[in-house]
């Protein structure tokens, strides 16, 4: 029987109190309306539809005969009926479905998928992170885990990590919904083409699946064996959970599907074939988001690099200018580049920390095989152009990126070692500087920067440990520092800071410094700034007022703002302008 020929007295949810107001057909589609006078969850009866074939079902809320803005019912999770209020049931079918009342323990199994589903992230791509995090040498070993099977190769790398499937970022809608979903009976599946190690610990994390479908070492639970895994333990009724065109096939032969983040072509794919229970959107990161992990703002630590083009008093040169910002833009791509991979290493303690949990990848807004070819692409476009510079600039470049990687892949985890590298990276930046403009490099300016990025770079050690205080933490993830650390740094910060004070005094009262400015004692004003401007910063320390990178904070901060350009003014002054 085709829908143009729907006798007036087919079947209407009359279990519901409805009845029908109007029937209208459309070719092979039919329009039914009907009054629903009792409020109502539309999805305790949605999912329990009975019909003679298997077509797609879906509810729209109409008001006034007008079709709701808002969209289908299916893909909302909080319309409600409302008293008196007339909804359209849409369908390709020989006749208007019933409905069966009841809870959800009646309904079908939920299966759940897990990468991308429950979980935010790929965990076998994070788990390769971290074996290779833990053993540089797995990088070699993947390929022949690959070569005897992607089930051999999920095994090892599951047996080569210790999992926490705590600080994993999942899906927190969905959880609220499978968790409801559990309290009321319906039985819940997690059927995961992860390894069963992985699996489990998830399972157990979270605390309401009846049973776990997983990969081990002999089989890949993935597509058709995935499917007939859930045949053989769930059944043919079932309703699937999912989120990409690898679950098209399950779907097919679902009884229903929700949908976790989809596409609108696999949403669209999905409504041709099955009928969609539940839709659970995911926001993207966005440009923002990529933004934030190439800490672009961080791009203003490399200024350091204009420091030996002031320094000379060479700025009016275009020339030199040109070379500067070019070494800029060089050192800024590469240090993207080893932002995203040191974010990578850092994800499980990022995780736990109370604000850098929220960065792009801990976060999982962005997904790491993007990310790592976002950092190849950087690391190519840094080469080319360090390579229209100097060749002492390009080995520089090198340097920086070595002492960097060594810096996240080792020395970070050493206490005091790692303030003692950031140092000397900030300096390294100022000696790049020089060679990108081809000026000398003097030594009172390399023992200044030492000692005063030192002190910065206690600043900013002090201030995580400062705030994981505030919170009743001991120390920090993944470096050896504790909270009770801080009675050493406190002093040392300062110290590191006046001997960067008593070095340029130093450099003031230098036969050179009188021969190459016009007024030299001037420079006595920038001395006092710098006290000024340190102390500044180690009380807003103390106060809990910093943020996480005292050089972005001091170029955000106004008060720093107007010390810092009244420093310059007195430099410029002392060298341009003769008093007395």
């Amino acid at each position: 029987m085709q829908i143009k020929d729907l006798p007036s007295s087919a079947p209407v949810p009359a279990r519901l109190g409805a009845r029908r107001t109007s029937n209208k057909a459309y070719g092979n589609a039919a329009q039914v309306f009907f009054t629903i006078p009792s409020k109502s969850d539309i999805y305790k009866y949605g999912t329990e539809i009975e019909y003679s074939r298997r077509k797609i079902i879906r509810f729209a809320c109409l008001e006034s005969s007008k079709r709701n803005s808002g969209g289908y019912m299916s893909q909302s999770v909080t319309w409600t009926l409302k008293s008196r209020e007339t909804y359209l049931f849409l369908g390709n079918l020989e006749r208007v479905p019933e409905i069966r009342p009841g809870g959800t323990a009646g309904l079908p199994p939920l299966v759940v998928d897990l990468d991308g589903t429950l979980t935010l992230t790929d965990t076998l791509v994070e788990s390769t992170v971290q074996a290779v995090k833990r053993d540089p040498w797995n990088v070699l070993r993947l390929p022949f885990w690959l070569i005897q099977g992607r089930s051999t190769l999920k095994a090892r790398i599951a047996s080569q990590i210790s999992f926490t499937a705590d600080t994993i970022p999942y899906q927190e809608n969905l959880c609220h919904f499978l968790r409801d979903e559990r309290t009321k009976g319906r039985r819940i599946v997690l059927a995961t083409a992860a390894n069963r190690i992985i699996a489990d610990a998830v399972a157990a994390h979270l605390g309401f699946f009846d049973e776990v479908l997983a990969s081990d070492e002999t089989c890949n639970l993935k597509g058709e064996t995935k499917l007939r895994a859930i045949r053989q333990r769930v059944g043919t009724r079932f309703v699937y959970v999912g989120d990409s065109t690898a679950d098209l096939p399950i779907w097919k032969e679902a009884h229903a599907a929700v949908l976790v983040g989809a596409s609108s072509r696999v949403s669209k794919s999905v409504r041709n074939s099955t009928l969609v229970e539940r839709e659970f959107p995911r926001s993207t990161g966005g440009l923002s988001a990529w933004l934030r992990l190439c800490r672009v703002h961080q791009w203003l630590k490399n200024l350091l690099i204009f420091v030996p083009l002031l320094t000379a008093f060479a700025f009016t040169d275009f020339e030199n200018l040109a070379a500067a910002a070019i070494a800029f833009l060089a050192f800024s791509f590469a240090a993207s580049a080893t932002y995203v991979v040191n974010a990578l290493l850092d994800l499980d303690s990022d995780r736990r920390h109370p604000r850098k949990r929220h960065r792009p990848l801990a976060g999982a807004q962005i997904p790491i095989p993007r990310a790592l070819a976002a950092s190849a692409g950087l690391l190519v476009i840094s080469a080319g152009l360090a390579s229209t510079l100097s060749t002492n600039f390009l080995l520089l470049l090198i340097a920086y990126l070595f002492l960097t990687g060594s810096y996240s892949w080792v020395i970070k985890q050493y206490v005091l070692l790692d303030v003692l590298m950031l140092s000397v990276l900030y300096t390294l930046r100022i000696v790049a500087g020089a060679a990108a403009v081809e000026v000398t490099t003097s030594v009172w300016l390399l023992a200044f920067s030492v000692f005063i990025f030192l002190s910065l770079a206690l600043v900013k050690r002090c201030s995580e440990l400062l705030s994981l205080s505030l919170i009743g933490r001991t120390g920090t993830n993944g470096r050896d520092y504790r909270v009770g650390d801080l009675v050493v740094f406190w002093p040392m910060g300062v110290g590191a800071g006046l001997c960067a004070v008593l070095v340029f005094a130093l450099f003031v009262s230098a036969i050179e410094t009188e021969a190459r400015y016009a007024t030299p004692d001037l420079l006595w004003l920038v001395a006092v700034g710098l006290i000024y401007w340190l102390g500044r910063l180690w009380i807003k320390t103390a106060r809990g007022e910093m943020h996480d990178d005292p050089l972005v904070y001091a170029l955000r901060d106004f008060g720093s703002r107007v010390t810092v350009a009244a420093m310059v003014t007195a430099t410029l002054a002392a060298h341009f302008v003769a008093l007395g």
